[in-house]
C-alpha cells in the first residue's frame, strides 16, 4: 500500500510513518521541515519525504497522486485563526479527487462527536470556551469530508498524549465511547488508524476513542 501521511512529523504522524514502514508499505511524508523524522534504520527505498505546503494545489496533488490512502494528521494553533486543519483538508480533499484517490483517515476532537441534545457536542453551552475555536475548524473539516464523495473516516479525538502505545483502547461510531476516559495515548490513535486503513470499519463515519487505562 502507498500511503501519503499529511502532518508527518507531529506525534501521530510521525509515529504512524514508523508503523507503517516496517509492514512493507511505501510511505510518502509530507510536512515543512522533514529532517530527523526517523531513525536511520527505518530509511528505505519505501520512504520519500515531501516538503510541502498543505495550501499549495501542486504540492498536494503530487503526494496523493498515485497513493492508496492518505491520513491527514494535520495541527496548527487552537486560536480559530490557524485555517490548516478546515482548508488543509478543503485542499487535500480536491486534490485526491482530482488524482483519483478515494481512502482518507483525518484526525480531529471529539467535539465534532455527536450529541443528541446539542447536534455536535462542541454545541453544548457547558462545552469548554478554549477548545471551541479549535473544535470549529475540526468541524469545518469534517463537513468537508461529509459533502465529499471519498471513503472517509474522521477520528474525533481527545486529548493526545505525546506517548507511545499504551495497549488496549475503547472506540466507537459517531459517539465518544464508553467507558471514556477523555485521553488517548498518540502510539494508540496512531495504531487505530493504521490498522482502519486495511480493517475499513468506519466508512463515512466519525470514531470516538478513549485509553482503557
Amino acid at each position: 500500500m502507498i500511503i501519503t501521511v499529511f502532518g508527518a512529523t507531529n506525534k501521530v504522524g510521525k509515529r504512524i510513518v514508523q508503523m507503517a514502514l516496517p509492514s512493507d508499505n511505501k510511505v510518502r511524508a509530507f510536512g515543512r521541515n522533514m529532517e530527523g523524522l526517523i531513525d536511520e534504520d527505518l530509511r528505505n527505498e519505501n520512504f520519500t519525504t515531501i516538503k510541502g505546503y498543505v495550501f499549495s494545489n501542486g504540492d498536494v496533488f503530487d503526494a496523493v497522486s498515485g497513493c492508496d490512502a492518505v491520513v491527514s494528521a494535520l495541527v496548527g494553533a487552537v486560536d480559530g485563526a490557524d485555517k490548516t486543519r478546515s482548508l488543509g483538508m478543503k485542499n487535500i480533499i480536491a486534490q485526491m479527487q482530482k488524482a483519483g484517490v478515494n481512502r482518507i483517515i483525518a484526525v480531529g476532537d471529539s467535539g465534532v462527536l455527536e450529541d443528541d441534545d446539542f447536534g455536535y457536542i462542541l454545541n453544548n453551552p457547558k462545552y469548554p470556551d478554549l477548545y471551541r475555536a479549535v473544535s470549529i475548524e475540526h468541524l469545518k473539516a469534517y463537513e468537508y469530508l461529509k459533502a465529499s464523495d471519498l471513503d472517509w473516516t474522521f477520528v474525533c479525538c481527545p486529548d493526545i498524549k505525546d506517548k507511545d502505545t499504551a495497549g488496549k483502547f475503547f472506540t466507537n461510531a459517531d459517539y465518544p465511547p464508553y467507558p471514556n476516559l477523555f485521553t488517548i495515548t498518540a502510539g494508540n490513535l496512531a495504531s487505530f488508524i493504521f490498522n482502519e486503513l486495511t480493517r475499513n470499519r468506519y466508512l463515512k463515519k466519525r470514531v470516538g476513542i478513549s485509553d482503557t487505562n
